[in-house]
């Protein structure tokens, strides 16, 4: 066995380890916890998506994958509420899935191997004992900010209402990734916004429709998030804009 191959079994099977995946998900939720509670954030557009959880009413909530890390801050649900992420069983997914279970919320890994119908059960299921779901529009492999339908097949089968969001940070890191991943740094200043996507699902929409609203909840999402930077002055980053 060369030395290459030597390096990348060590690195599976590092990768792979119970032990190392629990060390690095409590350090990233450890530190988003700290860059959160050091930071100072100010919730815009929120006072709806509030009140359905407040008054314990499960919702469905958006966000681009890039800024999902901050999801459970952004959703800010009152103590004793179920949010359930929808996360790939993949090894990257399952890692942020597991951050954001130690950040407050459930997680189901979706795998493609899953039989469809198997996932949509155990989804339906939570949704009926009062779990809201979060759903990554452009997870888990993008291209970034483009929809897919996966929020219409959650919004058409539970009638719940659905909510965009985002974040922005004066100063953030970026990680390595397809979508160049936020994660907020501590001591600095941010926005938390919210909007819902009013738009009706039809039971069996036509392809045309199902094509209309992908593209509606894409704006929403596309708006709410540049919103979020223009608060700060930053520049948008919706690469759909220079396509």
């Amino acid at each position: 066995m060369s030395l290459k191959q030597s390096l990348n079994r060590l690195r599976k099977n590092i990768a792979d380890s119970p032990r190392v995946n629990r060390a690095v998900e409590g350090m990233f939720a450890t530190y988003v916890r700290f860059a959160f509670k050091t930071s100072r954030f100010e919730r815009t557009g929120c006072e709806e998506l509030d009140a359905c959880l407040a008054r314990g009413e499960a919702v469905i909530t958006t966000v681009w994958h890039q800024r999902l890390i901050l999801g459970p801050y952004m959703v800010n649900a009152p103590k004793g509420t179920r949010v359930v992420s929808l996360t790939s069983a993949a090894r990257a997914g399952r890692l942020a899935g597991q951050i954001l279970v130690r950040l407050g919320w459930e997680t189901i890994p979706m795998s493609s191997h899953q039989r469809h119908v198997t996932l949509s059960r155990e989804v339906l299921k939570r949704y009926r004992e009062g779990c809201s779901l979060g759903v990554v529009p452009d997870g888990p492999r993008g291209p970034a900010r483009v929809a897919s339908t996966v929020p219409l097949i959650w919004a058409r089968s539970t009638g719940a209402r659905v909510f965009t969001l985002a974040f922005a940070q004066k100063r953030v890191l970026r990680l390595p990734t397809w979508d160049k991943q936020m994660l907020p740094l501590p001591f600095s200043r941010g926005i938390i916004t919210c909007q819902e996507w009013t738009d009706a699902v039809p039971r069996k929409p036509t392809d045309a429709e199902t094509e209309a609203l992908r593209l509606s909840l894409q704006r929403s999402l596309d708006e709410i998030t540049d919103a979020a930077d223009a608060a700060l002055g930053k520049p948008s980053e919706n690469p759909n804009l220079s396509s």
